[in-house]
């Protein structure tokens, strides 16, 4: 009897063979936000095994094997034994949360996941910052290079804590050999998000600093998704920015949102900034305005040259934020009720900073008399 033709041979070796074996991903903060996108998205893959997902409480993708644990309790080594890849996603930086607390949550917890995952074996981890650790500076090239030092402060919301992420990341091979650890920094984040950058658009004017030149980049979050998968799988490592290609002028921004600007002098935006969060009327520190005085725009060139591409422009994630904030009325970092939003649509952003220095002078008589 003949042999069979060898295309023959070689598709039934292929139809018997089985599938390629992909990694064993385990995903923090699995239960919400983008951890429960990117949970969803690697649980779908072809290309992942298995997909571990870790939060304080049990999320939807039924696919997922779950564990329900705070991420700061060293009992989490046991729940990524056997993970190739973690994916630390529990972060919080929510704009009402204590700042004591929100550090002491962030900084531990990407602490124990580090450590955790060494322990049990993992030969990767990816940790999520923000390509606001890079700092808005006035000096800053357009567009900065990834490789560019980090000069960001701790002043503005999180981003202290997103520092000590980054530093904890660098020393992690040192103290744990065979841990590769890749750090994926997006713009301002849009899709169901809510910081200090996505209120600046729920304002009824846009704060100009006067001699300030914004420039805006915008991150989706389907493509940071998709960034963070290209880590999972090994396709690109290291530190890489992700975000829309190129960046907005301010001027771009104000045509293309419809909402006209109010321009103040820099010492009475940053004082009055600062005053307001001293006296707790705002959720923002004064060091949230630098990032849209100043430029901090990053060339995503390793994704770029891993072969990965955005799926948005950045005119296109702007157009989704101004519907996501539709109704919403924010002054100073502030969401108004009601009542306060008719006053400030009525009057405009001027009437309502007036409104709020009236309330500052006022609590500062309080205090006097007490």
């Amino acid at each position: 009897m003949s042999s069979p033709d060898p295309q023959v041979r070689a598709a039934r070796n292929k139809s018997t063979s089985p599938p390629p074996r992909g990694p064993v991903v385990a995903v923090t903060g699995a239960a919400s936000g983008v951890g429960a996108l990117l949970t969803e998205r690697l649980a779908a893959s072809e290309e992942v095994k298995q997909v571990v997902a870790i939060d304080e409480r049990r999320g939807e993708c039924a696919e997922a094997e779950w564990h329900i644990l705070d991420v700061r309790d060293p009992a989490i080594a046991d729940r990524l034994r056997g993970a190739d890849v973690v994916v630390h996603l529990a972060l919080d930086l929510d704009l009402e949360t204590d700042a004591a607390a929100r550090t002491a949550y962030n900084v531990r917890g990407a602490q124990t996941v580090l450590t955790a995952a060494a322990a049990a074996g993992v030969h990767r981890v990816v940790l999520c910052t923000s390509t606001m650790v890079y700092g808005a500076l006035p000096d800053n090239e357009l567009p900065l290079s990834e490789d560019a030092e980090l000069r960001a402060t701790a002043e503005a919301t999180g981003v202290g804590d997103l520092l000590e992420v980054e530093r904890l990341a660098r020393r992690a091979p040192r103290a744990h050999p065979g841990l590769n650890v890749t750090v994926v920094r997006p713009a301002v984040l849009v899709g169901g998000t809510d910081t200090a950058l996505t209120r600046y658009f729920e304002s009824p004017r846009l704060l100009v600093v006067a001699g300030s030149r914004p420039a805006w980049q915008f991150c989706h979050v389907d493509d940071l998704c998709s960034a963070l998968e290209y880590a999972v799988l090994e396709k690109v490592d290291g530190e890489l920015a992700v975000g829309c290609d190129g960046w907005l002028e301010q001027e771009e921004v104000e045509e293309l949102s419809g909402i006209r600007r109010m321009e103040l002098p820099s010492a009475v935006a940053l004082g009055a900034a600062a005053r307001l969060h001293r006296i707790g009327l705002t959720p923002s520190p004064a060091g949230d305005l630098a990032y849209t005085m100043y430029p901090w725009v990053v060339s995503g060139s390793r994704l770029h040259d891993a072969g990965w591409r955005p799926a948005h422009t950045n005119e296109e994630v702007l157009a989704q934020l101004l519907d996501e904030v539709s109704g919403r009325h924010t002054v100073a970092g502030r969401r108004l009720g009601r009542k306060d939003a008719t006053a400030a649509g009525a009057a405009g952003a001027t009437v309502a900073l007036l409104g709020a220095a009236a309330v500052v002078r006022r609590a500062r008589k309080a205090r006097r008399r007490i």
